[in-house]
This record gives structure tokens, sequence and C-alpha cells, in this order.
């Protein structure tokens, strides 16, 4: 089903490549093993297979690369280390989120946490789960689209023997149902007994590629596990009666060539206290049973032969955009604190206005709560930040993995978040002007504008607003971090404003406005003076705050359509099919 061939990591500083010139292929009905020592570059061959690191090679599946998969969640789930989630989301949230990038009805969520075990702490927040919990959580989303492949980096590490065991029965089930299994772990013998193929690695290398029972016969001895506070002076005494011995730590030995009878008895004549003593066979696997008979397995192995997606050239983001956006925005606390934080600054800065009599003739600062000691509104400071949060949150915590899952940098998510957003900023602003004259009316009656004579105002609290979100969404996708894409909301009253009045030498709105009220003259054959609101709305678009906002805007959408190009670029030239020399290696066996 997926053929890795010759996968090679980039080199740094004349160093070695941690994975050069790798080819396997994982196939259905299998677990496939992926063993070797720390750093001998199985999980850097996992994320080069995945797309999710750069290197060179290639990675077919079904004959097919894996970058011209429509949807990659479907053919491949796979689990890199920790979930990474955002710590104060559930894990039914965190899920029915990745449901609507899928494509999946909500209730697959449901399904997939009764599967793993966690249906009983469903609402808890990820933060408080403990590792067994974060791994169950990790095949919940690796199963979630019902894949046909998973891909694993050493499921079992660190986990007490009763999950570690439901780890192995979890992926012995998945192949006895047809599917592929892709496994990596430092253990031969626990591999070997899991695995019905082995493929060891050593300093990034192919050095063995056996089915398990022709490796633990050749690869795998037996030996006794010895423990003891006295290991050295017993790892003499067997050495001189012919023994082979192997200290594994400063208490643990490893004897081979011997019976745990021997040793037991050269402990007990030496007067030697043992901690303990067992027999280690590796040549026995005994695999756990499996979950299907060979007719259900058959029938099995077909359904996922018969489930096969489009293939297109490039890939989309989330299938319902809008939906994950939604989920992702207001799926945790983070958007209300900053929204009541705007809120009260937004009034307080209009208590000022009215204490300090300033701005009185100007209904835009009156109705935004922007005080002259303001650069921009609070409410457009607040949907700024919510803007920079939509692509901060989505880099520090990547739900979307680029290499097996929808892409974070599309075209059809970007949409969907500058949407969402504006709707979030036209909120905020509604709210923030609401709470401002409610609090003028109460301190000065005398000084509260009416917004609807007003709609000019109205017009660009809302574009204000509307366009520091917009903002906050570019420039976060730009840098990646949400502090960048809040410092380029900020960037815009001082530096691209006094940029843009320094480049009119000096002219304020006026000639801009009056050429705004010209051109709705034009358009619609009404006097420039009888143009009303919709001729103040042109006289503010031409105010040099709105020039700048808009000259940062197109500056932004340009430095993102050239970051997502050269992302594409780079990942195309990653996933490239490999020289002629290298290609012929799929056809090798064993």
């Amino acid at each position: 089903m997926i053929q890795a061939i010759g996968l090679t990591s980039f080199s740094r500083r004349k160093t070695p490549p941690a994975v050069a010139d790798l080819t396997f292929e994982v196939r259905e009905g299998e677990v496939t093993g992926l063993l070797g020592p720390t750093g001998s570059g199985k999980s850097t061959a996992l994320r080069l297979l995945l797309g999710v690191q750069a290197g060179r090679g290639a990675t077919l599946v079904d004959g097919r690369p894996l970058h011209e998969l429509a949807r990659p969640a479907h053919d491949i789930g796979s689990l890199l280390g920790d979930v990474p989630g955002h710590p104060r989301r559930s894990a039914r949230g965190h899920l029915r989120m990745l449901c609507a990038a899928y494509g999946l009805p909500l209730s697959r969520a449901d399904e997939i946490l009764d599967v793993v075990g966690l249906d009983a702490v469903a609402e808890e927040r990820l933060e408080t789960h403990s590792l067994g919990m974060d791994r169950r959580l990790g095949f919940a989303v690796a199963l979630l689209s019902r894949p046909r492949a998973l891909i694993l980096d050493d499921p079992a590490r660190g986990l007490l023997p009763r999950e570690a065991a439901w780890v192995h029965e979890l992926v012995r089930r998945h192949a006895a149902e047809g599917g592929a299994v892709l496994l990596t772990g430092r253990d031969a013998g626990a591999l070997a007994r899991t695995s019905d193929r082995v493929i060891a690695l050593d300093g990034g290398r192919l050095v063995a590629d056996e089915t398990a029972d022709q490796f633990a016969r050749s690869r795998l001895r037996p030996y006794v596990a010895v423990r003891s506070p006295y290991a050295q002076r017993l790892a003499e005494l067997l050495s001189g009666e012919g023994a082979e011995v192997v200290a594994a730590s400063g208490s643990r030995i490893a004897v081979y060539g011997t019976t745990s009878a021997v040793v037991g008895e050269t402990a007990y004549r030496h007067g030697i206290l043992l901690h303990e003593l067992a027999d280690t066979t590796g040549d026995r696997l005994e695999r756990p049973p499996a979950q299907a008979d060979p007719e259900e397995r058959a029938v099995r192995r077909r359904r996922f032969a018969t489930r096969r997606v489009r293939r297109i050239g490039r890939r989309p983001g989330p299938v319902r955009a809008i939906g994950y956006e939604v989920r992702r925005a207001f799926g945790v606390r983070t958007p209300w604190p900053t929204v009541f934080t705007a809120l009260a600054c937004s009034v307080l800065a209009t208590v000022w206005i009215a204490r300090t009599g300033s701005a009185n003739s100007s209904p835009l600062r009156m109705l935004s709560g922007w005080a002259p000691e303001l650069p921009i509104p609070a409410s457009a400071i607040g949907a700024g930040l919510l803007g920079a949060l939509s692509y901060g949150q989505e880099f520090r915590f990547p739900a979307l993995a680029p290499g097996h899952g929808p892409e974070p940098r599309s075209s059809r998510l970007l949409r969907a978040k500058l949407l969402v957003g504006a709707l979030t900023a036209l909120a905020l602003a509604f709210m923030a002007s609401a709470a401002d004259v409610a609090v003028l009316r109460l301190i000065a009656p005398a000084r509260v504008p009416d917004p609807l004579d007003h709609p000019a105002a109205l017009a660009g609290c809302a574009a204000l607003t509307v366009g520091c979100c917009w903002a906050g969404v570019l420039a976060a996708a730009v840098f990646r971090t949400t502090a960048l894409g809040l410092s380029a909301v900020l960037a815009v009253p001082l530096l691209a404003v006094p940029g843009v009045r320094a480049l009119l030498g000096g002219r304020q709105a006026k000639e801009l406005g009056d050429a705004g009220g010209a051109l709705w003259s034009v358009v619609t054959g009404v006097s420039q003076d009888g143009g009303g609101g919709a001729g103040r709305v042109l006289r503010f678009v031409g105010q040099p705050f709105f020039l700048g906002l808009a000259l940062s805007l197109t500056v932004l959408v340009g430095a993102f359509a050239v970051s997502a190009l050269r992302g594409r670029r780079q990942e195309r030239r990653s996933t490239a099919v490999p020289t002629a020399g290298s290609a012929t290696l799929t056809g090798k066996k064993g």
C-alpha cells in the first residue's frame, strides 16, 4: 500500500544525514515494525515519509505521490508524539473540530472516544490528561477518519504494561481488519511479537528487512535476565564458567549460553542475593489473537480496497472550513476575556473623552471610544488580537498537520478565518458602540451622538475593526505567531499612517475627501453635498489612517501568497520522485 523510496534527510554542518537512502514497503493486512536504538533515525524516517520534514525521496500510496492525495487523512492516520491540541480544549471538542476539518459527522467523535476508552473523560481538558490518556487520544485522532494505514512513532513508549498491551492489541486488530500499520520501537522482542515484518535501522540506514519469524530466529537470542546488587561479581563468576555476560546497567546483566537454573545455583553457592532471575526467549512470537476470522478479514480487506478518494494535484484545506474555524475559535475560553477586556477599555476611553471634553466634533471617536491618546480604538485592538489568535493558535497547536491532514495555509481556510473574524469584529464593534453610547447617556447626556445620524461614523467603526482583525489574521499567517500578528496591527497607526501622511506631503483628508465626494456624485448623479452618508463614508476612507490600513492589508496579502507558494514548492520538492537509480530499489525484497 505504502512505498517509501530513497528517503534521505538533509545533513547539517557537514554531519551525515539522520536517514540515508531508506526504501521499504508497508503492506495491507500487516504490521510493519521499524526497529532501532535511540538516534537511529526512526522518527526522522516517519516524518520524511509523511512529508512533515523536508528531504529527498518519495512516498507513494497505492502508486500515487502523497502530496497528490485529496484527503491524506482518509488514507493515513498518524501518531507522532503527543497530541498537538490546545490544553484547555476537551477531548470531545478537539475531535469534533477535526470532524469538521475532515468532513465527518460530529457523531464520529463520540464513536471513536468509545473505541479508545475515553468516553468517560470526554469533557476533561487536555491539560489534565495522563500519558496513557494522551496516547489514547492520539489514537482517536489517527483513527478518526477511518484510515487504511496507521503510522505510529513508538506508541507504547513510557506506558504501563497494561496500556502497552492495549496499544499492541489495537494495532493487531487494525491489521486483522485489512489495514496497514507501521510503528517504531526500541524493544526488539516486543516489536517482533507485535509485527509481521521487522525493518531494522542503524545510523539511518537499512540493515534488515525480514519477516518477524526470520528476524527472531536470526537476531534474537535467548538469555537470562538477572538483577542483583552484586551483578558485577556474579558476571565475573559466570564468565569464568564459560557463559557470555552483557552488562545492561549497574545492577542488571544479560547472560547468554546458559539457563536460569545454572545462574541461580552459581549465585546460591557464592551467597549472592538475586532480585530478578528470568529466562527471556526471543525466538517465540506470541502475538495477540486476531479479532476476525479469515473470511471476515477478507471481507474487511475488500472494504478497505474499495475505499478510494479522488486525487487532485494539490491538497485543499478543511472540508467544512467555516465549521472548523468556529469550533477552533470558540471551543476554548480565550476569546471571551479578550472581548470583555476590549469592551471595558472602550468604555473607560469613552469616559475619558467625556470628562476631558476632547473630540466633541468627532462622532467616530465618540462612538468607538477612540481617545486621542490611543493609536486605535480598544475594540479594534481586541479584534486584531482575535484575528492574530486565529493563525497564532493554528501554528502553536497544529491540529491540521501538513503531512497527513488538510493544509492549514490553504486559501479555503484563509477565507473562512477572514469571514469568521469579520463577523466577530463587527459584533465586537457593535457591542462597543452600544456600551459607549449607554455610558455617555449616563455621564454626559448632552454629548451623546445619535448613531442613526452618523452612518459614516458607524461605517468607519466597522471598517476599522474589521480591517484590524484581517491585519491580525494575515500577519499571524505570515509570521506564524500571535505576538507578531498583533504587532502588525499596532504598526498600522504607528508606522503605516505616518508614512502615508509623509507621502501626501502634509495634506490631510481634505483633497482625498473631496475626491471621494466627487466620485460619488459622478457614479450616482447626486451632488457632492447631497451624497449623504455614502459621500461621508468615502471621505472617511480617503483619510490617511484608512489608506495606511489598506496599504498594510495589501502588503500582508502579498506576503501570505508568496509564503504559501514557497511552502507548496518546498513540499513538492521534498516529495519529488527520486532518480531512476533509487527507484529501482522498490523491487527489492527482504
